[in-house]
């Protein structure tokens, strides 16, 4: 392992190699509007994407914060992830993501490395991407999702 990379169990260099940047942090809501007026108000971050996304069960709302973003959820029912995180914890940091430039890749190395996957195969994801899930027993509590956007993102 190179010098000032840290300590660790084997591998830990590699798997830190897999992420490329934070893509976005997300932010669990009962409402987008109410959350917008901050997010666009005091906050003065402008919107780049808003979409539904069925397959995940929630209307997004990607805000740009540099070249990251900060991603506002809001169920579209309260039976799908989001509509139960709600129910049991309320508004708040829901998740955060990294970017991936091969989520396949991406996955085969955190399983190897032990970590729980939600998700074994990618799925669509906002704008487009593909996006995997790990579980927050594996990420110190965090749920984690793993991006890979669109070509054109």
């Amino acid at each position: 392992m190179p010098p000032g990379r840290g300590g660790g169990a084997a591998g830990a260099y590699r798997l830190r190699l897999v992420f490329s940047r934070i893509d976005h942090v997300g932010i669990a809501v009962e409402d987008l509007e109410p959350a917008l007026e901050v997010y666009r108000g005091p906050f003065e971050l402008p919107v780049a994407h808003r979409e539904i996304v069925t397959e995940q069960g929630v209307e997004a709302v990607l805000l740009d914060v540099g070249e990251n973003h900060v991603e506002l959820l809001a169920p579209l029912s309260a039976d799908t992830p989001v509509g139960r995180f709600l129910a049991r914890q309320g508004p708040g940091l829901h998740h955060v993501a990294y970017q991936v430039t091969d989520i396949e890749a991406a996955l085969a190395s955190l399983a190897r490395a032990g970590m729980q996957l939600i998700d074994k195969e990618p799925r669509r994801g906002i704008r487009g991407s593909r996006v995997a899930f790990l579980h927050p027993r594996s990420s110190t509590g965090v749920l984690t999702e793993i991006v890979q956007p669109a070509g054109d993102h």
